[in-house]
Formats: structure tokens, sequence, C-alpha cells
């Protein structure tokens, strides 16, 4: 048998001919010699600007889209109620791995995520694992003993057991207590990260939710820390039994990022269902919101999780009677236990819009904006599945996996019925996307700290705004749409000052399709402004529409894109909208005396609703509490001007 043999490289130079490789099988193959004469003339470009226009490149470049909030069995109120995926299954499942989902059936994302954020409730974190394990720390406790008992005694006992909980979580007391096991629990919860992360293909972080809600009031937080396990592994979680106020969460991250140098922010969430207790121009006790409240919101609380399955919370159409696109995946009968019903008066303090125009007021008030946030979404699952997508939809509990019968049952079970919501209308939603250099823990917490990042209500629609004095309306079609908006302007989460004279901003924006997903129906940006006399007002503005559609001289585009949706079938095809849409648009109505924040909001196709999708699958009835198609859509974090 004859093998070719690999070419002979010589080096000649003026002193001998040194032979580096041994000499070839045949005197047909010829040697590669390599002389002096050979680098003669060869420019030196060493401390020069280089030739490629990327090598250099430091602006973030690639979006990452993933999942901030999620829980495992870890989570009383998942693993007590029958989820047994753990942190291994929600990291393998997110990494895009098949999985067998906690009643059984198998699961897998159209995409893996490039990155996964495990929030179990600090609460009892790790008591369901106690008890299915019989822990010795639980039964050696008396309390513990009597919940391990209920907890395996069936139904009946499940809920007595829960009502054990909660009642002493509203003490601020807890009933069982064992230090030992919640530093186990926490160090199993860190390595477990440090297992799954690999920077530059995806990233785990570690975090908790701080699970507050006065009077079934939703005032809770997710925590996200930036770090590995030489800094998270110094503090444990921080919940309702260490402090009911905010202002103690904010002081437990200063603590940590200054005994650790790590990195830590927290994001709230369901303003929705908090009965107007979200966003305030008081602090949680009734007191009048001061500067220094002010400036720890808005250091510590960068985004706000406006999308996810209680609601979506960009806006209420009581509060935005003028959008049409307003009425989202609405819950808003009452606050987060069914305990006590929504009143008007209080839907202003809930939905991000008006907290974003209550910020301008009180900016202007404190000479800090407090709800200067930017845009997240998260999906709240409980089940350790991050599934987001209408036609992957495998619930966030376990009673609502797929199965014929999960639209029937209460996720809100009120005594009053008026304050029911029913499982039919829990939603997909939804994942956060930052534009980042690389994926990693640094990376991500960077992006999400300086707000560059976006909402979206579960798919990945890629979206990148620039803001800037002076872009030309070309500029958006420019090939280095990039960098030329980072060099001449300011992304999303950024801010614009020292308005030129007689100039106004210019918005460079695209938006391009989730590639598995449904065309654009349409770019939009909404503006909010505070007036001369301290009156905040609103404005949407289409900027860009599928399909030859115009906005008239009131800035709205009044056609509907109109809708390829089979109901019966659960299926649409892209033959409407457009799978890319830019625009550079100008604000007709600036004026340089005001403050005003400016926002993206790009809508999908009709497509439809994971209800839709099961009424097909299982056979079964439609629910009348849900639409069969919904639009979904992508909220970029505002741009702020500020005279």
């Amino acid at each position: 048998m004859t093998f070719l043999s690999t070419p002979t490289f010589v080096l000649v130079s003026s002193v001998a001919a040194v032979l580096i490789a041994a000499a070839p099988l045949s005197a047909q193959e010829p040697e590669i010699v390599v002389t002096e004469e050979d680098f003669e003339g060869t420019p030196d470009y060493s401390g020069e600007q280089t030739y490629s226009p990327f090598a250099d490149r430091e602006y973030p470049d690639q979006v990452l889209f993933g999942d901030t909030h999620l829980h495992t069995e870890l989570s009383p109120d998942a693993g007590l109620l029958g989820t047994t995926l753990d942190l291994h299954d929600a990291y393998r499942f997110a990494r895009g791995e098949t999985v067998v989902s906690n009643t059984g059936q198998r699961v897998q994302l159209v995409r893996p995520l490039d990155f996964l954020a495990v929030t179990d409730h600090a609460e009892y974190i790790g008591l369901a694992t106690m008890v299915r394990e019989a822990d010795p720390n639980l039964l050696e406790d008396d309390f513990g003993a009597w919940l391990h008992e209920r907890f395996t005694a069936g139904p009946a006992g499940v809920m007595e057991g829960f009502g054990a909980l909660l009642v002493d979580a509203a003490t601020g007391t807890p009933r069982f207590d064992s230090p030992e096991a919640a530093h186990s629990i926490w160090n199993m919860f860190i390595d477990a990260a440090e297992t799954y992360n690999e920077p530059g293909r995806f990233t785990a972080l570690t975090g908790f939710e701080w699970t507050v809600g006065p009077n079934g009031n939703n005032l809770h937080r997710v925590v996200i820390f930036g770090d590995g396990p030489e800094r998270t592994g110094q503090v444990l979680p921080y919940g309702t039994f260490d402090t009911q106020d905010p202002e103690d969460l904010w002081r437990y991250l200063e603590r940590y990022e200054d005994s650790t140098n790590g990195t830590a922010i927290a994001i709230p969430h369901n303003g929705n269902l908090s009965n107007g207790r979200m966003f305030t121009k008081t602090d949680v006790r009734g007191n009048p919101m001061t500067r220094a409240y002010a400036e720890a919101r808005n250091r510590w609380e960068p985004l706000h999780e406006m999308s996810q399955i209680k609601g979506d919370e960009e806006t209420h159409p009581f509060l935005s009677p003028e959008d049409e696109f307003a009425d989202y995946e609405t819950w808003d009968v009452s606050n987060l236990d069914g305990s006590a019903p929504k009143t008007k008066d209080m839907l202003q303090y809930e939905y991000a819009r008006s907290a974003l125009r209550l910020g301008l007021e009180l900016g202007a008030e404190l000479g800090v904006n407090p709800y200067k946030f930017g845009m997240s979404a998260a999906s709240d699952s409980h089940t350790g599945l991050a599934t987001t997508r209408e036609d992957n939809y495998f619930g966030k509990y376990t009673k609502t996996e797929p199965s014929p019968i999960r639209h029937n049952s209460e996720v809100i079970p009120a005594s009053d019925p008026a304050l029911r919501v029913m499982t039919s209308q829990e939603v997909a939603s939804g994942l956060v996307a930052v534009w980042a250099r690389e994926n990693t823990r640094d990376e991500i917490l960077g992006a999400m700290k300086r707000k560059e990042v976006y909402a979206t209500t579960g798919t990945r629609i890629r979206v990148r705004m620039f803001a800037g004095w002076d872009f030309e309306p070309d500029d958006v079609s420019r090939p280095d749409f990039a960098s030329l908006g980072y060099a001449r302007g300011v992304p999303m989460g950024g801010d614009l000052k020292d308005a030129p004279s007689g100039t106004a901003p210019t918005f460079l924006i695209r938006a391009l399709r989730d590639p598995d997903g449904a065309n654009l129906d349409r770019i939009q940006v909404i503006k909010g402004w505070l007036d001369a006399n301290g009156e905040t007002h609103e404005q949407v503005y289409d900027v860009a529409a599928s399909d030859g559609r115009y906005a008239g001289a009131d800035g709205r585009v009044r056609q509907p894109v109109g809708s390829t949706v089979d109901v019966g079938a659960a299926t649409y095809t892209n033959t409407i909208g457009e799978p890319f849409l830019a625009a550079s648009w100008t604000d007709p109505e600036f004026d340089p005396d005001e403050s005003a924040f400016y926002y993206v909001r790009v809508l999908e196709i009709p497509t439809p609703r994971w209800t839709t999708y099961d009424a097909a699958f299982f056979g079964i009835e439609l629910p009348d509490t849900v639409p069969t198609a919904i639009q979904d859509r992508a909220y970029t974090s505002p741009v702020w001007y500020t005279p």
C-alpha cells in the first residue's frame, strides 16, 4: 500500500541549510525551500491601524437569548406540588438536550438558550427535596417532622402543610430553619451552575427569588449574580424571613458587591399583581420617596421583568386607550393571591409604560429617576422547563404541562369567582435578549446593568436600536450600522443629552424575525414625555410596516396586517408580513426643554395561541377566556432624553 508523503520544508539561511523534516519518499516530490529572499520587501504593519475593520472591534456584536427566572424542584411551590426536575435537568434542557418532563413527556427546545438563571425561592429553598429524601435535618425538628408527615399524606395534607408555611411567612418567622441544610443546598445550587457553565457557549447564572407580598400584593424580585462559586459561595439567599423591605434587599446586594467584588442585580416582576404597590411615589412604609431611595432603586434594579406567565405588563388599555395593541395577555382582576380586587386607580402604579412616565415626574422632583429601568422578560416556570413558544408550551406548573384537561384548573383560586384566573390564561412569555461581546457571566450582567437588553414574549426576534443627533436617513441601511450607531449615538438603555440647537433625535432601528417563527407586522416607537406643567404624556408612532402599508399624518398605520391563522388546524403561513424591517425616524414633536423616553415595540403577524395548539392536538374545545391567536412582540429598553 502506498501513502502520500508530507512535503519536506527546508529553511535556507546565509550561514547554512538546515533540514527540518525527513527527505521525500519519491524523487518526483519537490522540496519546498524558503530563503531569506522570500522575506525581502515584506511590509511590517505592527503598531499601525489594521486592514481588517473587525480586528479591534470592542462594541457588543452578538445577541444572546436567555431566561432569568426559573424554578426547579427546590422551590416549595414547585417541588411540593409535583415538580421532580432538578437543577441538572433545568440546565441540560436550556442547553438544548431532550429531557423527560415532570409528567413523563419528552420535550426539547427548538434551539438552545444562550444563558439561564435558576432562581428558586429563597424561602424554604430545598424543603421539597428534604421531604422527598426524609432528610435527618428535617425529621429531627418537631415542626419539620410534622411537615414531612403532612406533605407525604396526599393532597389534603399538602394543602395543610402549605397553609402552615404561608401563615408563618406572613409573620416573618420561619417555622423550620436549618442553617446546615441551607448551606448544603446553596452549595449544591452553585456547584450545579459551575458544572454547566461553559464560557463562550452557554452561561449558567445563579440567583434566587425574594418572595415578598404583603397582604397578597406582589413585590417579588429575582436576584441575579454575575459571579462564580468563589464569590456566590460567601452568601446565602435572602428572603422574606430576612426582610419585607426592598431597601434591605438593596443593602444586601451592596454588601455582597463590597465584600466579594462581585456583581449582582435585582429584577422586580408582576407589578400587575401588586394592587398599586410596585411603582409608587413612596417607600414600602408609605413615606415620601427620597433622593437616596431613588438612587438605590435606580442602581440595584436596572431592569423590570414585564412579561411572564402571570401577565404582560407593558401597558393596559385603560392607561393607553389610543394604543390598540395595549391589551396583550392582561391579568387585571386581583392581587397575587386573589384576596383583593383590582381597581382602576391602581393600574397606573403597576405597568411599565406608566412607571416610566412616573419616573420622569419623580426625576424632576428628586433629581434622580427611580424608574429608569430596561425591559426584561422571563418564564417564571415552576417545572424546570424554560419553554416560551406557543407551539411548545409545557406549562408553568406541573399540573399545566400538556394534557387535554389543563385549561380547566385555577392558577389563582380566589374565593370570589370574579377574581379567579384560569390556567388557560397562563402566558407563554418570555425571554430576555442581551447585546454582548461574548457569552460569559461578566458580559451578560454588564449588558443588564447598562440596560442594553430587550424583552420578548417568547419569540427570538432580533432588534437593534440607536439614537443620536446627527444620523442621516440612509445610515440605517449601512453595512456598518452598528459601529456607526455606537460611534455617533447611544444604544437602547442609553441617555441623550445636550440637544444641539434646532435638532431632534433620530432613531435607527432594525428588526429581524425569529428564524423559526413568524414574519414581522411593524416597528413602533413609544414616546413618553414630561411637559412644562409637570404632566406626562405618551404617543405611539408606527415607523415601519410590512406589505406596503404606511403611516398617516398621525404617525399611525391604521390597516391591520391581516391573519393567516387556521384556528382549526392551529397553523399559519408567512405569506404576509416581512422577515426584516428597518426604520430611520426623527421625532416630529421634539421639545428640547422636555425630558422624554423612547422605546421600540416590534410586532409579529398573528400566530396561534398555545391554547389553540392544544385544541387541535387533543381534539378539545377552545377556551372562551382567551383569544385564539396572538401577536408575539419584543420591547426594547428605552433611550432617555434629559434637558
